[in-house]
Order: structure tokens, then C-alpha cells, then sequence
């Protein structure tokens, strides 16, 4: 959410990494992922596999020295490749295969030249030294992305753009790669990734934190934030819930890891089992930040959250960040369907039934500009987050519960989650998707709500 208010590491880590070799025929791998909304981002040419990232972050300077390490496999033979990084980083050294390479910088682009041509269908490694002041960027929405400095640290989301502010990568969400964190920081303050805590070290007034993803992640998924956190990684119920919470929210978050199992276990039974190892959260003092974001395995948030807000976060960690739509157009396949879980949650509780959320958004009048935007392509990157992508999703959704019935419905949903278990989708996938599990024709339905402007008639 960002509405303003399996294999593991170890795995891709033993990938033959191939030495390159000449080929003269090698071409240059495309400068972004050929998203509309976001022509640069991401780059052609290589799957990224594995980044292994070792941070040092000094909050009082704002000072960031990193190294990131990255292996990839060409899916071209590539002469040349392009990393997703802001220049207002340095990038001080380039190695691909060990060997030096060449590379140059500006804007959002790190151009790396290898001593040799990459061999298509050949693993490769890079490694990319760097440091300075990272600062966040403005979305076309006017919010803030990326690194975000607070009063005590950093509060780190990265949708839809951010990722490129502190480190080194292949960042459109098509891209998936498992990810290793190495954060050392003051010892006054605490650094929180995804994935699990595998290790804490404390020397010389110094911390580091090593946090390990093991499932494929989306940049813009990715966190490291730091702040004066207190840290508890438990065991509750199924789930080792991970919590990091700011001082200045503790009163309110009493409670919040316990939190978390019920509503986990309610829609595991819904969407089918979790997909990750740990869960939990992130509660900063970011008043300053206006949103929430599903942070993969454990969503950040600037307060301590709602009832229908932790629902709607953890919704996301089955659609939108196991499952992960293939154009940023596609947004809808994230926030609908957690707004729509939002809704169930809330009818779970006792509190406003599904219905009655549905019939609340579609009491607006056939003129207000909410039903002008079609869901399915919300017309720009400076709509993504607006409320069509959210509620007329979920309306989406619950027409279609309401065609082909609740054991289809669900059925479909898990079929979703299931057949694109960390992988990225489309919505034309979920049409025809929802039309082979229901045995019905739906074009009329989704026609309707997905892609006509114009309140539809029920």
C-alpha cells in the first residue's frame, strides 16, 4: 500500500559463474524493462539473481558506504549492462568476474562496460563499491521515495522508484532476486531488513546486522531502516514475528506482534499457506511520510497501524509481493485485492460487512471522477496510488465473487497465488485465469469494471 494519509540465497550464491569470454557479436543490454510508466527503470539484457549488500550508515553525517555484490545471468551476449543507481552516489570501483571494469554515471543510470563480452545463458558476478549522502526522490504522485531520513535514521520504502537511491540494481519488479543485508551502524540505533535476523555483532561502539531474504523480492520491496527501534524477533503461534518499534509509538503498540498471527492464519486459509519465512513489521515516528508500504516480509509503517491497515499490508505479502504485477499498470492486482482484504477482515471482526464496504463505494454518483479512471491502466505513474486502484479493485473483486460464487471465487484466488508463487503476472492472466476456474465467460464483467470509464451498471 502506498495511498498517502523456492530458492534460497545459498542457492543462486553456488550458480557456475562462468568466466566471460570474447564474442564479437555481444550487444549492449537495453537501458530500462520496457515499463510505460517508467521507461528507465530496470534494465535488459540480465536476470538479476542474488544481491548481497553490505552497508555502513552513519545517521548524524548522513554518510552511506556500500558494496554490493550481485550475481546475474545473461540472457544476451552483452558487451555492455546498466545497474538502476542515482549519481548523487559515487561509484568508486566495478569488478565483473573479479576482473576491473570500465563504467560510467549520470541521472539514474550506472553504465558498466565488462573487460570481456558476457556469454548469453552464462552466469556472471559484479561487485560495485560506492558511497555518499543518499537522498529520497520525489514520485510523480508528490510523495517522498527511497531513503528518507528521519530525526533518528532512515525510514526506507521504495515504491515505486526508491530502490535506486541506495543501491546498485536491476530494480523494475520483473526482476525478482533473493537478497542478503550487512548493515553496521552506531549502537545507539538498530537496522531492520527483510527476511530473518541471522546475526547481531557489536565492536567499538558499532552494530551489525545481518539480515537474510531468501525468497525472490522486487526492489521496491526491499528495505534497511534504522532508527531507535526496539527489536523483538519471536516465535508466535506458526510465525517468527519480527518487530521493530519506535519509543515514540510504544504506548500505542502494545500488542503489535501478537497481533499478527490471527490475521495471518485467517488468510492463509483463504489464499493458501504464507510464503515466507518470518513476518512482522516496522513502526518509525514518520509523521512527515503520510503512507504505509508491504516491505516484503515486513511492512513499514509511520505509525502504529490500524486493524484494516495490518490486514491490508499483510495482504499484500500474497499478492503484490509473492505474486507481482508485470507493468506498473497492473497495480490494481496489488491494491485491489488488499483493499478487498481489508474488507474481509473487517467483516471477520463483526464489524462493516464486505457488502456493505461495496455498496459505501459504489453509492458515488455516476459523475464523480472516481469511475473515470479505468483499474486496470490508471492513465500514469502519478495515479498508481489514487482511490480507483484501490476500490474500484476490490469493487472488481467482489462482482466477481458474486458471478461465479464463493467456491470459484476463492478458488481462482488461490489458484493465482499458487501458479505465480514468486513470479510476476499480468491481468490479462487473471482473466483468463478466473474464466477457466469459473467454466464461465467473463469478458463483459471485466470489461466493465476493469477497463471502461464509467460507472458500471449491476
Amino acid at each position: 500500500m502506498k495511498r498517502l494519509l523456492a530458492l534460497t540465497a545459498a542457492a543462486f550464491l553456488t550458480l557456475p559463474l562462468t568466466p566471460a569470454t570474447a564474442d564479437p557479436a555481444g550487444t549492449p543490454g537495453a537501458a530500462g524493462a520496457g515499463d510505460p510508466y517508467f521507461p528507465g527503470q530496470g534494465n535488459g539484457g540480465y536476470d538479476a539473481l542474488h544481491y548481497d549488500l553490505t552497508l555502513d550508515y552513519d545517521p548524524a553525517s548522513g554518510r552511506l558506504s556500500g558494496r554490493a555484490d550481485l550475481a546475474a545471468r545473461a540472457t544476451q551476449a552483452l558487451s555492455r549492462f546498466n545497474l538502476d543507481l542515482v549519481d548523487t552516489l559515487t561509484v568508486r570501483s566495478v569488478t565483473v568476474d573479479g576482473r576491473p571494469a570500465s563504467y560510467t554515471q549520470s541521472g539514474s543510470e550506472l553504465v558498466v562496460t565488462p573487460p570481456r563480452t558476457l556469454r548469453d545463458r552464462r552466469g556472471f558476478s559484479v561487485v560495485i563499491r560506492y558511497d555518499g549522502n543518499p537522498a529520497h526522490v520525489i514520485d510523480p504522485d508528490g510523495s517522498m521515495d527511497g531513503w528518507i531520513k528521519t530525526d533518528d535514521g532512515v525510514f526506507n520504502a521504495n515504491e515505486p522508484q526508491g530502490a535506486m537511491t541506495w543501491y546498485p540494481g536491476n530494480h523494475h519488479m520483473t526482476d525478482k532476486a533473493t537478497h542478503r543485508f550487512t548493515v553496521t551502524v552506531p549502537g545507539s540505533v538498530v537496522a531492520v531488513a527483510n527476511g530473518d535476523l541471522v546475526r547481531k555483532a557489536s565492536k567499538g561502539g558499532r552494530t551489525t546486522y545481518v539480515w537474510n531474504s531468501r525468497e525472490p523480492m522486487a526492489g521496491y520491496l526491499a528495505t534497511v531502516s534504522i532508527g531507535t527501534f526496539d527489536l523483538a524477533d519471536s516465535r508466535i503461534g506458526r510465525y517468527r514475528v519480527t518487530t521493530a518499534v519506535d519509543p515514540k509509538a510504544a504506548g500505542d503498540a502494545t500488542g503489535f506482534a501478537e497481533r499478527h498471527p490471527p490475521v495471518l492464519d485467517y488468510f492463509s486459509g483463504l489464499f493458501g499457506r504464507y510464503p515466507y519465512s518470518s513476518t512482522g513489521g516496522i513502526v518509525d515516528h514518520a509523521p512527515e511520510v503520510g503512507y504505509a508500504l508491504e516491505t516484503q516480509t515486513r511492512p513499514i509503517y509511520p505509525r502504529v497501524p490500524s486493524e484494516s491497515l495490518l490486514a491490508h499490508e499483510l495482504v499484500h505479502q500474497w499478492f503484490g509481493n509473492s505474486v507481482t504485477p508485470t507493468l506498473w499498470r497492473d497495480i490494481w492486482l496489488n491494491e485491489g485485492f488488499a483493499t478487498y482484504g481489508e474488507w474481509l477482515w473487517s467483516e471477520r471482526r463483526g464489524a462493516q460487512s464486505v457488502q456493505d464496504a461495496f455498496d459505501e463505494a459504489y453509492a458515488r454518483p455516476a459523475e464523480d471522477e472516481f469511475w473515470q479512471t479505468p483499474t486496470a491502466d490508471p492513465g500514469g505513474p502519478e495515479n498508481l496510488f489514487h482511490a480507483p486502484v484501490y476500490d474500484r479493485g476490490a469493487m472488481t473483486l467482489h462482482v466477481l465473487r458474486g458471478a461465479v460464487g464463493d467456491d470459484a471465487f476463492f478458488a481462482i484466488l488461490r489458484a493465482w497465488v499458487r501458479e505465480h508463487r514468486y513470479g510476476n503476472a499480468d491481468t490479462a492472466a487473471f482473466v483468463a485465469l478466473s474464466q477457466r476456474v469459473s467454466g464461465k465467460d467473463l469478458a463483459g464483467l471485466f470489461d466493465a469494471w476493469l477497463f471502461k470509464p464509467g460507472k458500471p451498471s449491476l
